[in-house]
C-alpha cells in the first residue's frame, strides 16, 4: 500500500449505502483535524476520549443531514464533566471540506483519572442542535445521558426522537507508527431507511424506559438489521482507526454480501468561527458597568475562545459604544 493510499481517506467522511438491507451510512476517519481539536488544550486522558468521541459523532451525523449551516452536539452532565460541545459546519460549496470543532467544560480536581471517562458526566442529557442559519428556528431534540458511551447515547437520540434504528462502531486514541503520541479516531454509523416508520407506543426496552432499535423493526426490516448489526460486530478497532485499512476496503470485508455502493466522501478539517467582530457583538448584551467590572487592571477587556484557545483583547470604551446600539452572539 503506497503513503498516498494510506493517506488518501484520513479526514474524511465516506456515505454508503448497503442495497440489499435498504441500510445507509457512514465511515468516519479523523487524524489531523482530531489532534488539532485535542492539541488545543491540555486536556486529560479522560477528556480528550470523551472529545474524540463526541467529534466522531458530529462528523458522522452532520454529513447525514441535508444541512446548509449547522449541526451541533451538546452533553450536558452532573459529574465532573459538566459539558461537551461539539459544532459540524457545512462546506460551503461542494467539494470544500466540513469543518468541526469541539471542547469539554470539567472540573479538573474532581476528576478521577482512572474512571471511565463516560461516568465522569454523571446524570444528564445528550442533545442534538440543527441550525440552518438565518431566518431558521434551529431545532433541538434532547434526550438523557444512557447507556455506557456517548455513542449509546447517539443511539438513543435516534430511536427515541427520531424513531431510526441507529448504530455507531467507534475507536479513538493516541496512535502512531513512528511512536509519536497524535490522535486517531475512526468509526462507522449505519442508520435502517424503513418503508414505513412504525410509530412506538408506551415504554421503550432501553435505559429508563427509552426506546431502543428493536422496538421500532419488525419483519423483513427487522432481520435486516439484526444481519448488519452482527456483521458490525466483527470490526476490529485498528480497521477503523486506520490508516492501513482504506474505508472501501473495510466497507468490503464488512458488508460484502449486503452489496455495499459508496458515495463521493467529504474532507473534514477543524475549523473555529470565532472572530473578533463575533465576540465584540456577544459583548454588546453588557450594560457599560457590567463591561467596567470586565475590564482587567491594565484596563482591557479580554476574551478567549474555548473552542480553538483565540485570545482576543478589546477597548472596552469601544465596547461601550457598542452595547448601546444592539445585541448580538458569538459563534
Amino acid at each position: 500500500m503506497t503513503i498516498g493510499s494510506i493517506i488518501a481517506w484520513d479526514d474524511t467522511v465516506l456515505p454508503f449505502q448497503l442495497d440489499r438491507a435498504n441500510i445507509r451510512g457512514r465511515v468516519v476517519r479523523l487524524d489531523g483535524a482530531l489532534e488539532r481539536m485535542l492539541s488545543q488544550h491540555a486536556y486529560p486522558a479522560p477528556i480528550s476520549a470523551l472529545v474524540a468521541e463526541a467529534a466522531l459523532l458530529t462528523a458522522l451525523i452532520g454529513q447525514t443531514i441535508k444541512l446548509r449551516w449547522r449541526l451541533s452536539l451538546q452533553i450536558r452532565g452532573t459529574g465532573p464533566v459538566q459539558m461537551v460541545a461539539t459544532d459540524y459546519y457545512a462546506p460551503s460549496e461542494g467539494g470544500n471540506p466540513a469543518q468541526v470543532r469541539a471542547y469539554a467544560h470539567f472540573d479538573e480536581a474532581a476528576l478521577d483519572p482512572d474512571a471511565d471517562p463516560f461516568s465522569l458526566l454523571g446524570e444528564g442529557y445528550f442533545a442534538i442542535v440543527i441550525d440552518q442559519g438565518r431566518g431558521m428556528v434551529p431545532y433541538q431534540g434532547i434526550t438523557p445521558i444512557s447507556g455506557d458511551s456517548l455513542s449509546a447515547c447517539a443511539e438513543t437520540y435516534f430511536a427515541q426522537s427520531e424513531q431510526l434504528p441507529t448504530r455507531f462502531a467507534l475507536s479513538f486514541g493516541p496512535a502512531g507508527e513512528d511512536g509519536s503520541q497524535a490522535w486517531r479516531g475512526g468509526g462507522i454509523m449505519i442508520q435502517l431507511m424503513p418503508k414505513a416508520s412504525p410509530h412506538a407506543s408506551g415504554g421503550g426496552s432501553g435505559d429508563g424506559g427509552l426506546l431502543a432499535a428493536t422496538d421500532i423493526l419488525d419483519g423483513d426490516e427487522q432481520e435486516d438489521w439484526h444481519r448488519a448489526n452482527l456483521l458490525l460486530d466483527t470490526v476490529e478497532s485498528e480497521e477503523l482507526i486506520g490508516p492501513s485499512v482504506q474505508s472501501t476496503d473495510l466497507l468490503v470485508r464488512l458488508f460484502n454480501e449486503e452489496g455495499p455502493r459508496v458515495f463521493d466522501p467529504q474532507p473534514v478539517t477543524f475549523g473555529c468561527s470565532c472572530s473578533a467582530d463575533k465576540v465584540r457583538r456577544s459583548l454588546s448584551i453588557y450594560s457599560a458597568d457590567e463591561i467596567a467590572d470586565m475590564t482587567t487592571p491594565e484596563g482591557i477587556v479580554t476574551a478567549d475562545c474555548q473552542f480553538c484557545g483565540a485570545h482576543y483583547e478589546f477597548d472596552p470604551a469601544s465596547l461601550g459604544r457598542e452595547a448601546k446600539g444592539g445585541t448580538g452572539a458569538a459563534g
